[in-house]
């Protein structure tokens, strides 16, 4: 990729005798967002650490902005912002104070430090609560605060490790508006998650892993097509589901329905799949009661490549 802003080549991290990375490869390019995407344990957050210069590579190669993050550690993470898991801010001081520390760290005169501080509490709509102590904020006000402290020097790059764990569904929705927008003003960002709906959401590209090992990687709607089928499901009165079956065997692969009355097939193109189950429905004399397609989803590849969902529960390695 020749405008690839964050490149990993064949990265192995050991803890010990256990393999947290076993051989990841994987490139971001610039201004879009990479999502990747595992459950707990799958290596994704040892795989930001190595990237934010944390721990060190066992093996391999890994670059930001064309910066080896093994050679050149602090010319990396000038150039980097990060927000993890938990928020990294000082619950006693204000928001406005925790901005303004952050940039005298990041070594900003004090000037532009306030003035940075003024600018980000209200472009993450938190002005009004700016001299408050952060024991008074909720947890979506917490998360929007340490988004915006890994910005305060302006960095071009930024990592997000699984930032709406544990936010209301509304929380969510407004940390994901605020990323589209910091992407749209040109920041690449590398997002982990295991909500299958925000890298559905967010991401241009999608690297699937698990147990240290990318096992999938593309665009959201590439790795849904790799399952080749949409599912209609029909539901007819309880009596005639087995004529139902029979009828609309001749149109798809017949599978399990979620209710006691409803038939669902697979098929590979639902447009015409639709109108051929309904004429053999009709034809077979059978009164349909609700007819549904679903498309596949991230959840639905994720299951047929590992076997479990992407909130099974794992536990990370720790570093």
């Amino acid at each position: 990729m020749a405008d690839a802003t964050i490149v990993v080549q064949d990265v192995r991290k050991r803890f010990g005798d256990v393999v947290a990375l076993d051989g990841v490869s994987f490139e971001v390019e610039a201004g879009t967002v990479l999502g990747l995407l595992g459950p707990n344990g799958a290596g994704k957050t040892t795989a930001v650490r190595i990237l934010t210069t944390i721990l060190p590579i066992s093996e391999g190669r890994a670059s930001v902005l064309g910066i080896d993050v093994a050679k050149h550690p602090e010319s990396v993470r000038l150039r980097i912002g990060l927000a993890g898991q938990y928020a990294a801010v000082d619950e006693v001081l204000t928001g406005r104070e925790n901005l303004r520390l952050v940039g005298r760290l990041c070594h900003l005169p004090k000037d532009e430090s306030g003035a940075r501080a003024e600018e980000l509490l209200k472009r993450f709509g938190l002005s009004d609560a700016g001299d408050r102590s952060l024991k008074t904020y909720s947890g979506g006000m917490r998360r929007r605060l340490d988004l915006a402290a890994a910005l305060v020097h302006r960095p071009p790059i930024l990592f997000l490790d699984e930032p709406t764990t544990g936010l209301d569904p509304g929380s969510r929705l407004d940390l994901w508006a605020i990323i589209s927008e910091l992407v749209a003003d040109g920041t690449t960002v590398l997002l982990t998650t295991q909500y299958l709906e925000e890298a559905d959401r967010l991401a241009d590209q999608i690297v699937v892993i698990d147990h240290g090992q990318v096992i999938a990687e593309g665009t959201a709607t590439e790795l849904k097509g790799r399952l080749g089928s949409t599912h209609i499901e029909v539901n007819v009165p309880l009596a005639q589901i087995d004529r139902a079956r029979g009828a609309l065997a001749s149109v798809g692969e017949v599978a399990l329905a979620d209710t006691a009355n409803g038939v669902a097939i697979q098929v590979a193109d639902s447009g015409p799949a639709v109108i051929a189950a309904v004429r053999a429905l009709d034809a077979a004399g059978i009164d349909v009661e609700a007819l549904a397609v679903r498309e596949p989803t991230l959840d639905d590849v994720f299951l047929e490549l590992t076997g479990h969902s992407a909130e099974a529960e794992d536990a990370e390695v720790p570093a």
